[in-house]
């Protein structure tokens, strides 16, 4: 069983979080940290250091695989705390990149959360429900609204000037707008050397195979981690999902969780757009897509509508 941390879950006591993910996602997590936390990265670390790191991110991927935006909030002081550990070897710098850039999913989901309504007080003499209130799912303008305020102040991670213009038109070549380069901000903050623990690489967080789809060598060298490489593989991938959903949140959205889990929820709910399959995606996908949005319109002063695709 996951470790809880320092949250204040009990997986099997009394304490039971309200937004307790089922058996299904514990065991596909499990599996997940058993083939993907790489011990050889984590070696580099004192035991008591790796037990932190490798119970931490399975607690990290376990939320953000939920469907629970507000069950990301409780995140926040113990992936901070893995922040200065993983910052300490080169081994694991790259896993510093990736937990990084995702310190503000759990400061969004934190204000998300402070802005719910309160629950009414129980009736006296009424027993305690069975199971636990679920509050209702944020609406996608009260994400992009977290967003936008998030975003407010935040600078142009450093590393980007070194390769705007060299990307943009890469993607323009790719028939991809040129504006979407912006998504290695949200994936690495434009760092080639992030990967996160189960395995994406480089500066598009791209996992092996979607790397080698796209003709990418992921052994030695791994072109994951060439920026003009990685991003023409990720563009033809963005453009490759343009054409098969002909909407840019659909398409972020498959960026994100997989084409396939995309598909399976449309087809599951016979919708249509994003909107009608947001709250099923799991959760780091749904702060994923109104992020996107928000730092288009922060570096670009565009909102997704606006994006035209370049001309053959």
């Amino acid at each position: 069983m996951l470790c809880a941390l320092a949250s204040g879950i009990s997986l099997s006591g009394q304490d039971v979080d309200p937004f307790l993910i089922d058996d299904s996602v514990l065991q596909s997590v499990e599996e997940w940290a058993k083939e993907n936390l790489d011990e050889s990265v984590l070696e580099a670390l004192s035991q008591v250091d790796r037990d932190k790191v490798r119970d931490g991110l399975k607690e990290i991927e376990r939320r953000f695989q939920g469907d629970s935006v507000y069950d990301l909030g409780a995140l926040k002081v113990n992936a901070t705390s893995l922040l200065p550990i993983l910052q300490q070897f080169e081994e694991t710098e790259p896993l510093a990149e990736w937990l990084q850039t995702r310190l503000d999913y759990l400061d969004a989901a934190d204000q998300l959360k402070q802005a719910l309504p309160a629950l009414p007080s129980p009736k006296p003499n009424t027993p305690p429900p069975t199971t636990p209130a679920v509050p209702p799912a944020p609406t996608l303008e009260q994400e992009r609204t977290v967003w936008t305020k998030q975003l407010e102040t935040r600078i142009v991670p450093p590393q980007a000037g070194l390769y705007l213009g060299k990307l943009k038109p890469i993607f323009a070549s790719e028939k991809v707008p040129s504006e979407m380069v912006w998504l290695a901000e949200i994936e690495s903050s434009f760092s080639p050397k992030a990967k996160s623990p189960s395995g994406a690489t480089g500066m598009f967080q791209l996992m092996k195979p979607t790397a080698k789809r796209f003709g990418l060598s992921t052994s030695f060298p791994d072109e994951r981690r060439n920026p003009e490489k990685s991003a023409r593989a990720a563009a033809t991938y963005l453009h490759y999902l343009f054409e098969h959903y002909g909407d840019w949140r659909l398409a972020l959205a498959a960026y994100n969780a997989g084409e396939g889990r995309v598909d399976a929820l449309l087809k599951k709910t016979g919708g249509k757009s994003y909107a009608a399959i947001a709250h099923k995606l799991p959760a780091e996908t749904q702060m994923y897509v109104p992020k996107f949005e928000a730092t288009l319109k922060k570096r670009e002063g565009l909102a997704l509508a606006d994006l035209k695709l370049p001309k053959a």
